[in-house]
């Protein structure tokens, strides 16, 4: 584990601990001095391998951002109560912070060595501002008032749609399903857009009617601003409705965008093409009938811009099967294109043909940047994406690309490369292995035939070559990667169901340079940093399948006896999509850098942001002031949810990251 006396791992009494070596607890310590501003000597690189590079310069190009504020939140705990706060993508180095409780300045000396703080003598009647100092330029500033909240998570009321009846007389209810997160009014808070699927809602591959999706926004206190009924000819099911909430034009306050059709309806009542159709099939699919692209008012859910979805389905055989799966798989995803504003992708099809289009929105219009088509590729493009992708500058030019699976596509929707190994579920890409220049992706893929017995490959994100590979006699359905083991350098991956030649049903452990470290997985899809290392957690759910879902834990990787030490059970909530048990968001919403994980509770009456109170002495910059993390944060929940990963590499022996090269929307670059 990393070095005691800055964090709290947690593992059970009296279990002795393998001693961290020295490099690796130096490396750490090192990091935490530098994350807070101080200057450091580069530490023995010791057995374990080189000292990551320096961090990457960057383009000269500057990203836009959104102008944060510092989000703060105090838990009461047995110990007094628990405070955090960001740090944002444009301070100082030398920022320092002071807590005021009820008016009296408590912290006389300010923090620089982290952002969050325990307060023994507070209570759950304290009232606290976070004040700024040292940060020049006029930016020294007081927080919003705030208050303990009761319990380590805050809870956000939901307005739960009623039940209905389908058109084939069959009874259904609504959960709350994927969430996403943007600044839509421009108060430098964070507002969630909640998806509801109907309990009707279906694969693609499966017949059945389904109820109609809404999409709601809420203020983190519950005010419910609006609603969008997606209406009739929109189905239900993961792989149906990709929504983007990003500030497209730059305004400061966030659109949100996502595949329409005749009935859509918005907030204010406006209707999307004719009210009265019904394309839906016997088998309750929808294979006609005109579908659009909306662009909406993130304030008021009201509609921008509609054009028509581009690809139109055409003929569906031409996607791969005649009775509607291929033609509806749809991802998209928010990139940097011009290295410097977001577009918007949306696709069609990853099993055979793949088309990927992309938008700006101009003067509240929406304007295609380009199209990249595998008919028009050639036929090697066809069948390499999955269920998920990531976005992020994989060359090095400042622009970002879409790692589609298997294939990348460069920021001018022209191919980078394609590896031609398939289809697969999930895909990662970060900086993975810091002793390598630039980004890694770690894959798990689903053809055998296409990745030549490989179930899950690791490989240079900028070009393509495969660095190491797990083999597997049959499709890898899950996979994820993150540092959760201090003795190996870099970011530790794990495959999931390809029963590979290595004789392990269950999957296997690979470092970042492919060394086998453990028949044992420690669970199938996500992780965090939550408790107060650079190390990340494990996410994953204690599986009801009666009820259909999961209670959401946190638990700790422990090296030692290959198992996992749970750190977290969130009692009284619920997990989403059935065995893969995700969160309905994961990213950094509140208080310091580490992740928070949001829920709903199990009748979906409320949305629950569960933050961490376990102190930390590592100060990082608030991980959404990354745009690669921040866009990641955007397509979590696209088609197979997936964490995001920041542009950097946090874990064991991380070198500081340099200030992002950003500006503020509705600010001067």
């Amino acid at each position: 584990m990393a070095n005691p006396s800055m964090c709290s791992p947690k593992f059970p009494a009296g279990r002795a601990r393998k001693a961290v070596p020295a490099a690796a607890a130096a490396t750490l310590a090192a990091a935490a001095m530098a994350l807070a501003g101080v200057p450091f000597a580069a530490a023995d690189p010791g057995p374990g391998g080189p000292a990551a590079p320096a961090a990457r310069a960057h383009s000269g190009l500057t990203r836009q951002v959104e102008n944060l504020d510092r989000a703060p939140v105090a838990v009461l705990t047995d110990k007094g109560v628990s405070l955090g706060w960001r740090m944002l993508g444009l301070d100082q180095d030398s920022v320092g912070f002071q807590v005021i409780r009820d008016g009296i300045l408590i912290t006389p000396e300010p923090i620089r060595d982290t952002t969050t703080y325990l307060d023994p003598a507070g209570t759950a009647d304290s009232r606290y501002v976070i004040k700024t100092v040292g940060n020049g330029n006029g930016q020294d500033k007081l927080s919003a008032e705030f208050s303990p909240l009761a319990q380590n998570y805050l809870p956000i009321k939901l307005d739960k749609p009623a039940d209905g009846v389908s058109r084939d007389g069959k009874p259904y209810s609504y959960s709350a399903n994927d969430s996403s997160v943007a600044d839509l009014d421009g108060d430098g808070a964070y507002e969630i857009i909640q998806l509801w699927n109907p309990s009707n809602a279906q694969d693609n591959s499966k017949s059945g009617y389904t109820g109609n999706v809404y999409v709601d926004a809420y203020r983190m206190d519950g005010t419910k601003l609006w609603r969008i009924d997606l209406g009739r000819n929109i189905r239900a099911g993961a792989h149906y409705t990709q929504m983007l909430a990003y500030d497209f034009d730059g305004d400061g306050k966030a659109e949100v965008a996502f595949k329409t059709a005749d009935g859509t309806t918005d907030a204010a009542g406006t209707v999307i093409g004719d009210a009265a159709a019904d394309y839906r099939t016997s088998a309750g699919y929808v294979l006609s009938g005109p579908e659009f692209l909306t662009v909406f008012n993130g304030a008021s859910g009201t509609i921008m811009d509609t054009v028509p979805y581009d690809p139109p389905r055409g003929a569906v055989s031409a996607w791969g099967d005649n009775y509607g799966n291929r033609v509806d798989r749809f991802l998209a995803g928010v990139a940097y294109l011009d290295g410097e504003h977001p577009s918007m992708m949306f696709s069609r099809g990853y099993y055979t043909r793949t088309v990927l289009v992309t938008y700006d929105l101009v003067d509240g219009k929406l304007v295609k940047r380009w199209k990249f088509d595998s008919d028009v590729a050639g036929a090697e493009y066809k069948g390499q994406g999955n269920h998920n992708l990531s976005v992020a500058d994989v060359d090095q030019d400042g622009k970002d690309e879409f790692v589609f699976g298997s294939m990348t596509i460069d920021d001018d929707g022209t191919p980078l490369y394609n590896t031609r190994l398939g289809h697969g579920d999930a895909v990662h890409t970060g900086d993975l292995d810091p002793s390598r220049p630039g980004l890694e992706t770690f894959a798990v893929h689903e053809s055998m035939s296409q990745s030549g017995n490989r179930g899950a490959t690791f490989r240079d994100a900028a070009t393509g070559e495969v660095l190491w590979s797990i083999p597997a006699v049959k499709d890898t359905g899950r996979g994820a990667t993150g540092d959760i083991d201090p003795r190996f350098p870099g970011s530790e991956s794990w495959a999931v169901g390809g029963d590979a030649a290595w004789n392990s049903p269950a999957g296997f452990l690979m470092s970042a340079k492919g060394e086998r470290i453990s028949d044992k997985i420690p669970a199938a899809n996500f992780m965090a940093w939550w408790d107060g290392d650079l190390l990340r957690e494990i996410v994953d759910h204690d599986f009801d399948a009666v009820a259909g879902y999961g209670v959401p834990t946190i638990s700790k990787w422990n090296w030692e006896t290959e198992s996992s030490d749970r750190l977290l059970t969130a009692t009284g909530a619920r997990t989403n999509n059935y065995t893969k048990g995700n969160p309905s968001l994961q990213a950094d919403l509140l208080g310091d850098w580490r992740e928070e994980l949001v829920f709903p509770s199990v009748d979906s009456t409320e949305l629950r942001i569960y933050t961490s109170t376990s102190p930390t002495q590592v100060r990082l910059r608030t991980l959404m002031h990354d745009p690669m993390y921040r866009t990641g944060v955007a397509r979590e929940t696209v088609g197979y949810n997936q964490p995001p990963h920041p542009s950097f590499f946090i874990g064991e022996g991380m070198q500081a990251p340099a200030m992002p090269a950003v500006f503020y929307a509705g600010k001067a670059k």
